[in-house]
């Protein structure tokens, strides 16, 4: 009888613990998905404008497109997946430990061991997925990539031609043309002037009327090369000895191939190939014959070799430090949770980062430097499951840093009680409503209005928090190379993430309103708190206009937030940036512009090029300037001046030239030669400020800044294409959260009590649909295949219709 009741135990025993395993696995799984969608989503969100800039310009095709984004997501998930498995075990955890079920398996008889034995399954799953992603598709994936874009550079270069714009990147040559129609593999340009550069002081000029572009094949000995099929032009030569020698001719077709600039460290040539791209048997090979040849040198080979192991072994490692503080966290739930991954995270990834600079500079060797970030946390997850299974108070301590965090989080958006710090500040919310409404003559907002108003802040706050704290450390890892290299002091690099956070908070807070309205809505559904409102007779409505009132002075604050402080912090971060970079400061006033076009006739053409070597913006002064002047029908040149100087003279307001000559041309004949030591021209009526143009970027000014800047850009005869879309993409911008609040209602209503996890999903599929329609639109816009007002606005009324739809067909 004895034995058959221990049978029977041992057996009810088995069958709770696979109900145990299972319950277990699908709560850590279901995070882990989620959060390496988001960390994911994250990294390949800052290339996705440039892939889809790509299609727009028919420079690649659809299927290279895919192959883009393939090919960037295995390097992608390198980093991601140790991560996923980290977050997965701690919010898993974390919410089983808040919610007693912990307590309750191990009242059951569960031991810490078998919580370690259950979660590494998730973790053996992560590391043989990561080993496989590093070993064998992240190499291959670089390879491909650097394949296509060899393919891709020269079909790409015509296109980037942009009209009206001085192209400077070909090989001696600078470029510029009026207009231009793209097309699948060749492009027509018209009104063409090109400039030989290989004598820098006497430029080699052909000018056209029209060109068909057409780039050179992949794979083959000119794949590098585009070819220029000018049409009705003419070529103008000077001699670089004699000023007397001038030849001019004429032509009705001719073909010109230029070389585009060599692509750096993108070779596939097995000496040439990037390191991330080689094979583990090549890297092997490669690193064994360094060591041979500079046997007291770091080898970059060894140290790539160990960070193809070190990082997926990571999931191994941060397994063991997540199993015991997420059954720690008793009191935080799954928000404690999430603050320990971000903390555990920038500690992880700081530390192999530190390690790796250790190992480049020989401090360390490429195995300790790569692998000591795995060692430390490993003897760390050693310690605390030790901790966990004999009790002791380390764990307690550093679990409670989670919990401290998240407290602090916490009183800053809800108070803590009615001695906290907002409690204090905040008045009796009742006697501020009720003063508002007698005031205004108004029934809003009610104590509902304001209990919904909380809860919709609350949210919107943490996720903003959450939000930022993740670019912020994610830009920090993308810097962390150029500070060891430069040693850059830390205060700088604090000074630097300081000012870059209000351009985080104003990119994420479209989509920290989207996740905040699903998540508030979401939870008054769970818990039935609408259906209480709805049947009290308040209509859906009402109880969502407090959330579109809250979100519409959001939308409101982040215009004027862009229009009065943004533009400085964004100038201060980008010279931070630089200094870290160690680049020099970027100037405004671009001296090194040495290409401008004259002022614009009456039909918008302009008449004349300036070509100057030299030019004092303080003495109004230039050397070695050269004027063309066209015909603005045919293009053809009709007029070039000469000077070594050329000073600007207040008392006649005009240009003096000094030294120099001019010519007039008539077809192939020169129809005017005068050498000259001192001349003015009165038809040059651009004055000194004229070449004192700023170069600034849009995200640097404010609405009005930006619009005259795009005036007097435009009348200088200046590209303003992008910036006029970047124009009304500072109106559109800030009103798309209102829009993404007004698109989330419906879907957060319709998930029931599926829970914030699948907000959250629902959320990261509405921001990567917008985001992939906005930065397509844009490109649009940018390459003329829409105005300006439709490239920005267009996703506004896409997304702001759809969800005025959705909303109208929810029950009420």
């Amino acid at each position: 009888m004895k034995d058959a009741r221990e049978c029977l135990y041992t057996e009810v025993s088995t069958a709770a613990m696979r109900i145990f395993t299972r319950y277990i696995l699908r709560e850590v799984t279901s995070h882990a998905l989620l959060g390496g969608a988001l960390f994911t989503f994250v990294i390949l969100m800052r290339d996705l404008g440039k892939v889809l800039d790509l299609v727009v310009r028919d420079s690649a095709s659809l299927t290279d497109v895919v192959r883009i984004i393939a090919y960037t997501l295995p390097p992608a998930l390198t980093v991601t997946i140790p991560m996923a498995v980290l977050v997965g075990i701690l919010l898993g955890l974390s919410r089983l430990a808040a919610d007693s079920e912990i307590t309750a398996m191990r009242a059951s008889g569960m031991g810490a061991l078998d919580f370690v034995r259950i979660v590494s399954i998730v973790s053996a799953v992560g590391l043989a997925l990561s080993l496989f992603n590093s070993l064998y598709l992240a190499p291959r994936a670089a390879s491909g990539l650097i394949a296509l874009g060899n393919s891709l550079k020269n079909s790409q270069a015509s296109f980037e031609v942009q009209p009206r714009v001085f192209y400077e990147d070909f090989k001696n040559y600078v470029l510029y043309i009026q207009d231009v129609k793209p097309a699948a593999g060749a492009s027509v340009w018209r009104h063409v002037f090109l400039a030989d550069l290989t004598q820098p002081a006497t430029p080699h000029i052909t000018t056209a009327d029209s060109a068909i572009v057409v780039a050179g094949t992949p794979s083959t000995p000119d794949a590098q090369t585009i070819r220029l099929h000018l049409i009705n032009g003419g070529q103008h030569e000077l001699s670089t000895t004699n000023p007397n020698q001038y030849d001019i001719s004429t032509f009705s077709s001719m073909d010109i191939p230029i070389e585009t600039e060599a692509p750096n460290d993108t070779h596939l040539g097995r000496l040439d190939t990037p390191i991330v791209a080689l094979s583990l048997p090549e890297l092997w090979r490669r690193g064994r014959a360094y060591d041979a040849k500079h046997p007291n040198r770091p080898s970059v080979y060894r140290i790539q070799f160990n960070k193809r192991f070190s990082y997926p072994f990571a999931c191994l490692v941060l397994m063991l430090i997540g199993v015991p503080l997420g059954l720690a966290s008793k009191r935080g739930g799954k928000s404690t949770g999430f603050v320990l991954t971000i903390v555990l995270v920038f500690i992880y990834y700081f530390l192999s980062s530190v390690g790796e600079a250790f190992a480049k500079s020989g401090r360390l060797s490429p195995f300790l430097g790569i692998w000591g970030a795995n060692l430390i946390f490993a003897a760390a997850g050693a310690f605390f499951l030790y901790q966990m299974s004999r009790g002791g108070v380390a764990l307690g301590i550093f679990a409670s840093i989670g919990d401290k965090l998240n407290q602090a989080a916490t009183r800053l958006t809800r108070g803590a009680g009615p001695n906290s710090l907002a409690s204090r500040l905040t008045p009796d919310i009742a006697t501020v409503l009720r003063r508002f409404r007698s005031t205004f003559r108004v029934q809003f907002p009610l104590l509902l209005d304001d209990y919904v108003m909380r809860e919709y802040a609350t949210n919107f706050a943490l996720v903003l928090f959450s939000f930022s704290t993740l670019f912020v450390i994610f830009t920090f890892f993308e810097l962390i190379g150029d500070i060891f290299r430069n040693r850059t002091p830390l205060v700088t690099v604090g000074e630097y993430l300081i000012n870059l956070i209000p351009y985080i908070l104003y990119n994420v807070t479209p989509l920290c309103a989207l996740v905040a309205v699903l998540i508030t809505f979401g939870a008054l559904s769970r818990t039935s708190e609408m259906t209480a409102m709805k049947s009290s007779g308040i209509s859906l409505y009402r109880i969502i206009t407090p959330v579109l009132v809250t979100t519409l002075i959001i939308s409101a604050c982040l215009f004027a937030f862009d229009e009065l402080y943004l533009p400085a912090a964004n100038r201060r971060q980008e010279a931070l940036r630089s200094v870290i970079k160690d680049k020099p400061a970027q100037t405004f006033l671009r001296p090194d512009v040495n290409w401008i076009s004259g002022q614009t006739t009456s039909s918008g053409d302009p008449s004349r090029i300036f070509y100057y070597q030299f030019f004092n913006a303080e003495k109004d002064s230039f050397a070695n300037v050269t004027v063309f002047e066209f015909d603005p029908t045919t293009f053809a040149l009709t007029k070039r001046i000469f000077a070594t100087s050329a000073n600007w003279d207040p008392r006649v307001n005009m240009w003096v030239f000094f030294n120099g000559w001019q010519r007039t041309f008539s077809g192939e004949t020169i129809s005017n030669y005068q050498p000259f030591s001192v001349s003015t021209f009165p038809e040059i009526r651009e004055q000194p400020g004229y070449f004192k143009k700023e170069f600034l970027p849009s995200q640097e000014m404010s609405y009005a800044e930006l619009s005259h800047y795009i005036t007097d850009l435009r009348q200088s005869g200046f590209n303003t294409r992008q910036l006029s879309v970047q124009l009304n993409k500072k109106l559109a911008y800030p009103l798309i959260t209102l829009v993404m609040a007004i698109l989330a209602i419906p879907f957060s209503l319709s998930m029931g009590k599926k829970g914030s996890l699948a907000g959250i999903a629902t959320a990261i599929g509405l921001a990567i649909t917008y985001w992939v329609v906005a930065l397509l639109f844009e490109s649009m816009g940018n390459v003329n295949a829409l105005p300006a007002f439709l490239a920005a606005w267009t996703p506004d009324a896409l997304f702001g219709i759809t969800g005025v739809y959705l909303l109208l067909r929810t029950p009420t």
